[in-house]
């Protein structure tokens, strides 16, 4: 075996089987014993022993890799002699190793079955002088210390080390049993000069050495709190066991007035036996331990509940409609059904079985209505916003178990108010989420069940509180994201949106005055008419609510506050509808978005959004094509499918115009929903799309201020809707005369404010036959005659049509 490592040290060049090797670096001069799983390495071992029990190891830089390839492995390797092995029961075979040389891989061949390479050996050089015996002594010292510090390396090793006289054996015995990563012992395998590589172990054996005087440093720093902390322990535990003898019970006073707590907060059975039961842990903790924090805090929490604290209700039913009025304009039903609420309740004396859940565009009132509703009644009050909560733990709270552990935020806020029976009101309960920390929405079913709340558990406490007596109030802007199991267990109060002369009076009896407080300005100083805040309604604002009112007032008592601070205006400052722009800029909006014009293939139709109610003006136009359907205006799914059912419509009605089996092969018709920037959708806008076609196709005009709204059928049927109330709104906020609704809807007209019944004409209609009726300026024979005349649909002569 010897001749072969004399003919490899003379062969330039030499071929040898390859085993990569994970996490393990070997070197000449070392006996290991590995372990051969992968099948190409079995396959390389057993070649070496039916040849000469020579083989390549080389190092992966990834040990993570399973099937390395030729630039997972490093160039260097070591030359082994194969010792004993044994094949093991599973496959896999033990190997007894013992490195020879080291090797250099100029290229790597793949055979049949396994690696090979071909190997340059990498000689040992070494200059003798006296610097490399220094180097020598030191590198030796440095490591017999490192083995002493080290409680990772037998003493046997110094001993060893005696023996070896060869200064490449002691660098490569030292580098083998060093604690350093993979990268660092590859680099001084591949070091075949002896000074550098001593070079190298002591500046690696220097920096060990400083790494393990730190951890010592550290591990006797943590040693020397360990022991003071048990030494408090056991001088506190003897602190108390002679005081207990002497009869002096003045160290108990911490944990007497925690008991005192326990017992004074009138809590459950349940909940006091627990509350005990931790303080007896806590008794037999030391003060300086994590857990003793934890303990401490879970006891002052469910001592400072609320168990049987509550406020007395004011249930003075007509100081109640008073406080309401005097905080709210208008919401007249809105209003009647919170003191029907809060009537059953006086007569019950409970609260049980009704949650409240206040529906409305953005800016109506809901949330100022629960504080309203709170101090009519003498109540605490608190909000919980929900907008975006996604983690189940917000209502129910951590386990004790995690770091940094609370109560949900329901329990949070009856410990802030202090009372049991406050009003809490659950913000934006449509904008809940849902995620891998559980769903939000699922927790506060137990919460808003009248029949489970009794016994509601927050994982925090652990034990049964009472939300029965809360009143909680719910708002959102939308219905359809809320769960229906949810939406199930509250009563739905619909608030409209405001209509302009409620508006109107809003602006002058509370936001001016809230906003003149705010700004530091007195009623005398500056006044704004009445004209004034209509323009501002009508021309710098578009919403249901007043949110944006109260912005436009605010920006002028700013502007008013300043000229007031530089003295400009010693008098009163008057906005009027003259000097308005002034203060706020131009216009941004038009007194109606209705087209006053008699316009054929425009007809007004009507959508509901989260702010409230809109106008639509659908706009279809016929032009020389090849059959196209074009929808613009970025609409939905359903809208676009509500397009094709009244395009299919229309083509059936038009058939009286006989123009031909393939005329419509030849048109295309464009259908334009404004603004084209806002995503639109629902199915109500069916009407109004086959009313502006059939415009369109018998060249009559829609009459002007008539707007409608209806899903559409095939055979024309018009279907009932939502939204009615809002749509109706906004109907007579642009100056709509005649509203067309589906016979489906007839039953709303009730709920519709009475200033839209007033002055809107509001008609019911079945099919799309009425709705023609109604909504166009002349019956179809006209547009049939007219079409005849011109000889088909385009004609760039044709007149406007008149009303």
């Amino acid at each position: 075996m010897g001749d072969e490592i004399e003919r490899f040290l003379d062969n330039p060049d030499n071929e040898f089987p390859v085993v990569p090797l994970r996490d393990v670096v070997i070197f000449p001069s070392m006996a290991t014993a590995i372990l051969v799983g992968r099948q190409p390495s079995i396959n390389a071992v057993e070649q070496a022993i039916e040849t000469n029990k020579l083989l390549l190891v080389i190092t992966q830089r990834d040990p993570l890799v399973d099937d390395p390839e030729y630039e997972d492995l490093y160039e260097v390797g070591t030359v082994v002699r194969i010792g004993v092995f044994f094949r093991l029961p599973d496959g896999t075979i033990k190997v007894m190793l013992e490195g020879l040389n080291r090797g250099m891989v100029s290229n790597f061949i793949e055979k049949d079955n396994y690696l090979a390479a071909s190997v340059q050996p990498i000689s040992e050089v070494e200059e003798e002088s006296k610097e490399l015996k220094a180097l020598y002594r030191k590198v030796e010292n440095l490591f017999t210390d490192y083995i002493k510090m080290s409680d990772r390396i037998p003493n046997e090793v110094i001993f060893a080390l005696k023996t070896v006289e060869d200064t490449a054996t002691l660098s490569d015995t030292i580098s083998s049993h060093l604690m350093i990563d993979n990268e660092k012992k590859q680099m001084l395998l591949g070091m075949g000069n002896v000074n550098e590589r001593l070079m190298m172990l002591n500046q690696i054996l220097q920096e060990e050495l400083e790494m393990l005087q730190l951890e010592k440093g550290i591990d006797e720093k943590v040693n020397e709190r360990v022991k003071k902390s048990q030494k408090e322990l056991f001088l506190h535990e003897k602190m108390k066991v002679i005081k207990s003898e002497l009869g002096d019970k003045e160290g108990y006073s911490e944990f007497e007035e925690m008991e005192k707590k326990i017992l004074e907060a009138e809590m459950s059975e349940e909940g006091e036996k627990i509350a005990l039961k931790e303080l007896e842990r806590l008794k037999l903790m030391s003060p300086m331990t994590p857990e003793a924090t934890v303990v401490r805090n879970y006891i002052d929490t469910i001592t400072s509940l609320p168990w049987n604290r509550r406020t007395e209700d004011n249930l003075e039913i007509k100081k109640v409609k008073k406080k309401l009025d005097a905080d709210h304009y208008g919401l007249k039903h809105v209003k009647e059904r919170i003191l029907e609420f809060l009537s059953v309740v006086k007569l019950t004396r409970e609260v049980k079985g009704t949650i409240l859940c206040f529906v409305g565009p953005p800016g109506v009132g809901k949330t100022s209505l629960g504080k309203s509703i709170a101090n009519a009644v003498g109540r605490k009050f608190v909000r919980l916003s929900l907008g975006g909560t996604r983690d189940e733990a917000e209502i129910r709270g951590h386990r004790r178990t995690y770091i940094g552990s609370r109560p949900g935020r329901i329990i949070q806020m009856l410990r802030k108010t202090e009372t049991k029976n406050p009003v809490i009101m659950l913000d934006e309960v449509d904008k809940l989420s849902a995620d891998f920390r559980g769903d939000p929405a699922s927790a506060l079913l137990e919460v808003l069940d009248p029949e489970q709340n009794e016994n509601f558990t927050d994982n925090y406490l652990e034990v049964e509180f009472d939300v029965s007596e809360v009143m909680f109030i719910t708002t959102a802007n939308v219905l359809h994201t809320i769960p229906p199991a949810l939406r199930d267990r509250m009563e739905i109060i619909r608030l409209p949106g405001y209509l302009e002369h409620e508006k109107i009076e809003i602006g002058k009896k509370f936001l001016l005055r809230k906003q003149r407080e705010k700004n530091g300005i007195s009623g005398r100083q500056m006044k704004i008419t009445h004209a004034a805040i209509r323009d501002i309604i009508r021309y710098y604002t578009r919403e249901s609510g007043v949110r944006e009112l109260e912005r436009k007032i605010a920006e002028i008592c700013r502007k008013v506050a300043r000229k007031i601070a530089e003295g400009d205006s010693p008098g009163t400052i008057k906005v009027k509808k003259s000097n308005l722009a002034d203060y706020l800029g131009v216009p941004k909006y038009q007194e109606s978005e209705i087209d006053q014009d008699l316009t054929v293939g425009l007809a007004t139709g009507l959508a509901w959004t989260e702010s409230g109610g809109e106008i639509l003006n659908i706009g279809v136009t016929l032009m020389p094509g090849k059959g196209e359907l074009i929808l613009t205006g970025q609409l939905g799914e359903v809208m676009q499918e509500s397009a094709k059912i009244a395009l299919s419509y229309a083509r059936n009605k038009a058939r009286l115009l006989e123009l031909g089996n393939d005329f419509f092969s030849s048109v295309d018709l464009h259908v334009h929903v404004p603004a084209g920037a806002i995503p639109k959708d629902g199915p109500s806008a069916g009407v109004s799309m086959a009313t502006a076609m059939i415009s369109a196709f018998f060249d009559i005009p829609v009459k002007r201020r008539v707007a409608m709204t209806g899903e559409i059928t095939l055979r024309g049927k018009v279907l009932p809707v939502g939204g009615i109330k809002e749509k109706s709104v906004a109907a007579l906020r642009a100056g709509v005369r005649k509203l067309l609704l589906p016979r489906g809807n007839e039953k709303n007209i009730t709920e519709l404010p009475e200033e839209v019944k007033e002055n809107i004409e509001i008609v019911v209609v079945s099919n799309i036959e009425e709705v023609l009726s109604a909504a166009l300026s002349r019956d179809l024979s006209y547009g049939i005659r007219k079409r005849r005349k011109i000889g088909g649909l385009f004609d760039s002569n044709s007149p406007k049509s008149a009303n």
